[in-house]
């Protein structure tokens, strides 16, 4: 049961992170497969490859670079919303080795899929936000931030993953709320 938990766990923690950069946990996931780190289940042992390590690891770099300039960020927005749904899908089934694959898809797209694409949706409001208030002067910072908080929000997830998913949920309600404060400010700005 334990191992469940920790799997559920590892998978929420990882998936929000997909939120913020779709091939950063993907990443982290495969690197510490790699090393033994994390163990996968049979059909998800290709992630600990040194072929999926490289892939995984230039498309990280790739994708983070291309967060740090503002027109491409928001363009980046529009297809990786539903990647991240993928990506967030892919690693809660991945960390989850001890359930039947029906419990494991339905917590995978529920669960893994959901914490994903609502980061995600999240994170590119506030882009669209920055992008409208500040004409995108600040959304290398954001990028700088979203990086930042994938890398250690996927580390966290490894090494401590119930402290990870704890994170994940009270930072993604904390998130909600300052996008929900902001847009009620700049809607009552322009009246």
């Amino acid at each position: 049961m334990t191992e469940i938990i920790l799997g559920i766990c590892l998978g929420i923690g990882l998936a929000a992170s997909t939120g913020f950069r779709v091939f950063v946990p993907l990443f982290a996931m495969s690197l510490a497969a790699y090393f033994g780190i994390l163990p996968l289940g049979e059909n998800w042992l290709w992630l600990g490859s040194m072929t999926a390590l490289v892939i995984l690891g230039v498309a990280s770099v790739v994708e983070s670079l291309s967060y740090l300039v503002p027109v491409v960020d928001n363009l980046l927005d529009t297809i990786a919303v539903p990647l991240a749904g993928v990506a967030g899908t892919i690693v809660m089934a991945s960390s989850l080795t001890d359930l039947s694959p029906a419990v494991t898809w339905a917590l995978a797209i529920v669960a893994g899929g959901g914490a994903a694409t609502a980061v995600k949706t999240t994170s590119a409001a506030t882009r669209a936000v920055s992008t409208a208030t500040t004409a995108g002067t600040a959304n290398p910072v954001i990028g700088l931030a979203e990086t930042g908080t994938a890398i250690g929000l996927s580390a966290l997830s490894i090494f401590a993953p119930v402290v990870a998913a704890a994170v994940a949920v009270i930072g993604l309600i904390i998130f909600i709320w300052a996008m929900m404060k902001l847009k009620n400010r700049l809607s009552d700005d322009t009246k």
